[in-house]
């Protein structure tokens, strides 16, 4: 029987268009303290510590070395990073609690996309070879795919419209989310998505605490269980892949458990509208389910730590009672390329 581990805590910052007064250590160390305290935990009691970030954001090699000294890095910690969103971070947590290296782990992600031109950096995710060259953004990308499902019928412009109404007006209930209510539809970006298809450009941070069995209890009323997760990888090609389907999300939602019981809650990691249409597809979900009832990366996009924040709302939707049974969601690459699937579950 594998080891039960939970998320017990959660935190994040006030997503922001610019934080240019803050370095990423300044906005990330509030988070840590927060998150931190709902446990009653220091940092001395973590057993194990893993980071997600980019360097391309930060414009600088080994940036996420500078962010331990919001942890506090001695005595020694046992540490590691990930170069990419925090979601990907908190499975290499929950692998380590799992081996019963640790009973509890501190996991945060950041990222500050302000300073620079976000739709031209996320081009160093491409092919080096044959795409990156060519420098198609990424909200091109995000076009090609969003033309390509009104092109097979799956959606319509008003129907992705609609996505971004029901996600933002969701989100005046999140005091930390970047949009909140009515967002005007705007001219096209690149067509078929408008302005009010893509997610915003801002700056933010998050955290979790992860503990295992009894621990987990005493740290938490009501503990997030992780039942099951899972990612999976697209071709990097994107001349090979269907875009109006993700069997890399419907394969990590299989192999995570999600199929095996319904959900109430799904937390989806979709930037752009076109993308939801996609995920709800691939992973079945049917009107009953609760899609982002925090606004999702529509209402705040802080890139790294945005596939965090959903695996924390669905964790936080069930510490308060809100959900039982709930789905989170991570992306990270062109067009959903890769996707991580957890499943989390409170206690009756």
């Amino acid at each position: 029987m594998p080891r039960e581990i939970a998320v017990v805590a959660f935190a994040q910052t006030d997503h922001r268009r610019r934080s240019d007064e803050l370095s990423e250590v300044e906005m990330l160390m509030p988070v840590l303290h927060e998150v931190l305290a709902g446990t009653g935990l220091r940092t001395g009691d973590i057993g194990f510590t893993c980071s997600g970030s980019s360097d391309y954001l930060a414009g600088r090699a080994f940036s996420f070395t500078m962010a331990l000294d919001g942890v506090g890095a001695w005595p020694p910690i046992s540490e590691s990073h990930v170069e990419t969103d925090g979601a990907w971070a908190l499975y290499e947590a929950w692998v380590k609690l799992l081996t019963g290296e640790a009973d509890t782990a501190l996991v945060y992600a950041y990222g500050k996309t302000s300073p620079g031109e976000i739709r031209d950096v996320m081009t160093r995710q491409l092919d080096p070879y044959y795409v990156a060259p060519l420098w198609p953004d990424s909200v091109s990308l995000a076009a090609l795919q969003a033309q390509a499902l009104i092109d097979t019928g799956h959606t319509d412009e008003p129907a992705l419209a609609a996505v971004a109404s029901r996600s933002r007006t969701a989100a005046r209930t999140n005091p930390h989310a970047q949009l909140r209510g009515a967002v005007p539809a705007g001219d096209y970006l690149v067509q078929p998505l408008r302005k009010g298809d893509c997610p915003p450009i801002g700056d933010g941070a998050a955290a979790v605490i992860l503990a295992a069995g009894d621990t987990a209890r005493e740290l938490c009323e009501r503990p997030a269980w992780i039942r099951g997760m899972d990612h999976r990888i697209e071709a990097h090609s994107l001349g090979v892949r269907d875009l109006t389907d993700s069997p890399s999300a419907r394969l990590a939602a299989e192999r995570a458990g999600v199929f095996e019981r319904p959900v109430d809650t799904a937390e989806l990691h979709a930037p752009f509208t076109s993308q939801e249409v996609v995920l709800r597809r691939a992973l079945r979900l049917g009107g009953d389910v609760n899609v982002n009832p925090s606004g999702g990366a529509l209402a705040a996009n802080p890139v790294m730590a945005a596939g965090l924040v959903r695996i924390g709302e669905a964790a936080a939707r069930i510490h308060r009672g809100a959900s039982d049974r709930a789905l989170a969601h991570a992306t990270s690459g062109p067009c959903l390329q890769q996707n991580l699937v957890a499943v989390l579950e409170g206690e009756s």
